[in-house]
């Protein structure tokens, strides 16, 4: 595959995948009965050629659907694996055991479940820099990932993403570090427009984004609650002995037995 083919694929399989699909039957379209509805003309030179039932730039049209077909459904698979790195968490020993990359995309997916655009840039790389762009709301903020397990985030790297935010006139500037920041980093963040994400707060975030997507899949036939939906209203709810998140009380319609089943219900199936 050409360069400049390979740059194609690779911004199509950006783009969420219906679009994807969509850029290619218009493109096929456009090709295969737009261009030459145009040199089919009376007078055209080309005129006899796309009279034909099968003219020169119908190979073209099926090679261009191809890639873009090709293309959705990379970014089908992608964002399935996304969401799945997201789900699955558990706790910070499941964040620590992914890969510089996979870490990248989970905090990007976190973002992109709280109502954010995600841009990956690709300019950060396992040593960090400007990881994602996330926009909401008409501002733009720019994300550093760090997946250091065993070392703090020195103050120098803060200072070089308040030079990264004041070059590119971001908003706001996010640092999500597993390991946490040493004070002189937490000092020089005060009072500016860089939120600092330790290991803790991920995680909070992560399973704030969880609980979300669990309050709709909660509505099963097989399982309801039998106690207000705001797990807050219930002091005697214990944490979940799987993944620690407060537990709410269900029932099984068919045996009407009451049970403790975790709130993050489907991603964690923790029962008491």
């Amino acid at each position: 595959m050409g360069r400049g083919r390979t740059h194609f694929f690779k911004d199509l399989s950006a783009l969420p995948w219906p679009l994807g699909l969509a850029v290619g039957v218009c493109g096929y379209l456009a090709i295969a009965y737009g261009i030459p509805l145009v040199f089919a003309r009376p007078g055209s030179a080309f005129a006899p050629a796309f009279k034909a039932g099968s003219h020169p730039l119908m190979p073209l049209a099926w090679v261009f659907l191809g890639l873009c077909v090709m293309a959705a459904v990379a970014s089908f698979f992608r964002a399935r694996h996304k969401r799945r790195l997201l789900d699955t968490r558990a706790g910070l020993d499941s964040i620590s055991a992914l890969g510089w990359r996979d870490f990248e995309r989970l905090v990007g997916e976190a973002f992109r479940r709280r109502g954010y655009t995600v841009e990956e840039t690709g300019l950060g790389g396992a040593d960090g820099g400007v990881d994602l762009i996330v926009r909401r709301d008409g501002r733009r903020t720019l994300v550093q990932c760090k997946q250091w397990r065993r070392e703090k985030v020195p103050v120098n790297v803060v200072r070089e993403m308040y030079g990264l935010l004041t070059h590119h006139r971001a908003d706001a500037a996010h640092i999500a570090a597993l390991g946490g920041f040493t004070a002189d980093a937490a000092a020089f963040a005060e009072g500016k427009p860089i939120e600092l994400i330790d290991g803790a707060a991920l995680l909070r975030m992560i399973r704030e984004v969880q609980a979300q997507s669990a309050v709709a899949l909660t509505r099963l036939p097989s399982v309801e609650s039998v106690a207000s939906r705001d797990i807050a209203h219930d002091p005697a709810a214990p944490n979940c002995p799987t993944c620690e998140a407060v537990m709410v009380r269900r029932s099984n319609r068919r045996t009407a037995d009451t049970f403790w089943g975790c709130s993050t219900f489907p991603v964690c199936r923790g029962t008491r």
